[in-house]
């Protein structure tokens, strides 16, 4: 019964963890307009999601990043150029984003 319970708890944990690790880095502390940060924040997560939903990659792997302008920054690895092109093709697909710029490599899984 104790098992059942820890393990909840222990994934909200994590999940929580990761999320007051992130918030403390302070790299968002130049965005002066609250509204414009959420708009960034919403377009890095539906593109987030829609990666995920695609099975390209897993979390760690690419990283997205979004400026007030609507530029999307895509960085990090992905197995093939097919899925580095994908991740493009995704994340200019996604409502609000004005431009891409990928520095994604291609990295085979040791």
């Amino acid at each position: 019964m104790k098992l059942k319970l820890a393990i909840p708890y222990l994934v909200l944990g994590t999940l929580l963890g990761s999320g007051v690790a992130l918030a403390g880095d302070d790299s968002d502390k130049d965005r002066a307009n609250p509204e414009a940060f959420v708009k960034d924040s919403a377009i890095t997560t539906e593109i987030k999601s829609k990666l995920a939903l695609e099975h390209i990659t897993s979390v760690g792997r690419i990283h997205v990043d979004t400026d007030s302008n609507g530029v999307v920054w895509l960085s990090g690895t992905a197995r093939t150029q097919e899925a580095i092109d994908k991740a493009v093709s995704i994340s200019r697909e996604t409502k609000g984003v004005k431009s891409v710029h990928s520095d994604l490599t291609i990295k085979v899984d040791d």
